[in-house]
């Protein structure tokens, strides 16, 4: 308990996580402070190609073997069931609608590749290995738990809120969603090219990473406070809870398949903190074409507002804690 409590202090404490408080700070008290949306754009973009490419190269490091493929393949498994716990949950604590209880479902089967960032870089910087591999089992979690929000409407809506999920242009939203794209080919270069690629470009992805994710972070603050502010009507007790009850019970479910896969802590962390995590770039584009009748202010006011500033202060460290604790090598 010591040690876990040691390590919230010094992830609380660390930069990327004070410069997340202080876009947030900012955002609520109302400052101009802001980034132009390509600057923005530019730094989300490097990130998917640092961690994707150097996440290849660790799988070429490593090379492909049953570990793999059955973490792969669990990643799928908890990303498809996950929006069953979560649309269960939002039936016991909220009246939501069963269209909005799906899409945000959807959220929290999905992963937010943000969050998987960060906690690498806090694993990183306590010398923390984990599996290479982990950034293509957070590449194949993003799109499962879309399908599986669209059978739960298919069940349960009102015919009148299931028009949108037949779209043709959703499986394009979905498979060519620019974040999937880049952190896929990043992926899949990054392994092609192997240690002698990335030796050509550590220079590039390794030293200034943790900067532009401070930078990220800030601006991901800003986008936080901003959100809080703008949908304070849609946190209803229920709704507040369930963002918060949420994570946990992810991070739950991801610690109980780490530890039957022989994960290192390292890596069971990293499990947990996808299981936990809810997206806030890929299922709200696949949501605007499948659920349009679905209400964007609370699922991004969730995801966004209230379980990635949860889980960026309190849940990684708690979810690394108790994995070191736990798991193999831990």
């Amino acid at each position: 308990m010591g040690d876990m409590v040691a390590l919230a202090g010094q992830t609380l404490l660390s930069p990327m996580i004070l410069f997340f408080v202080l876009g947030l700070a900012a955002a609520l008290a109302r400052s101009d402070l802001s980034f132009p949306e390509a600057i923005a754009k530019g730094m989300s973009l490097y990130l998917l190609f640092a961690i994707g490419f150097k996440g290849g190269a660790g799988v070429a490091a490593h090379g492909v073997d049953a570990g793999l493929v059955a973490t792969l393949l669990a990643g799928v498994v908890l990303s498809a069931a996950l929006p069953f716990l979560a649309f269960a949950l939002l039936g016991l604590l909220t009246r939501l609608s069963a269209t909005d209880r799906a899409a945000v479902a959807a959220h929290y089967g999905s992963i937010s590749i943000v969050t998987f960032v960060t906690a690498s870089a806090v694993l990183e910087s306590r010398g923390i290995p984990f599996e290479g591999y982990m950034v293509a089992v957070a590449a194949a979690m993003e799109a499962p738990a879309i399908l599986s929000a669209l059978w739960l409407v298919a069940r349960v809506a009102p015919p009148g809120d299931r028009a949108g999920a037949a779209e043709p242009g959703l499986w394009r939203e979905i498979l060519l969603n620019g974040s999937i794209v880049l952190l896929v080919g990043a992926f899949a270069i990054g392994w092609t090219t192997g240690a002698d690629g990335l030796a050509e470009i550590d220079a590039f992805i390794t030293a200034p990473f943790k900067g532009v994710l401070c930078l990220f972070l800030l601006d991901m603050g800003l986008v936080a406070g901003r959100g809080l502010r703008a949908a304070r009507g849609v946190l209803a007790p229920g709704v507040l809870a369930f963002g918060l009850a949420m994570p946990l019970l992810g991070a739950g479910a991801g610690l109980a398949t780490g530890l039957a896969l022989g994960l290192s802590a390292g890596g069971a962390a990293l499990l947990m903190v996808l299981c936990a995590s809810a997206s806030y770039i890929a299922v709200p584009a696949a949501m605007r074409v499948a659920l349009p009748e679905a209400n964007p202010a609370l699922y991004l006011t969730l995801a966004l507002g209230v379980t990635f500033p949860f889980n960026l202060t309190l849940g990684i460290p708690l979810y690394i804690g108790i994995a070191g604790a736990l798991a193999a090598g831990g």
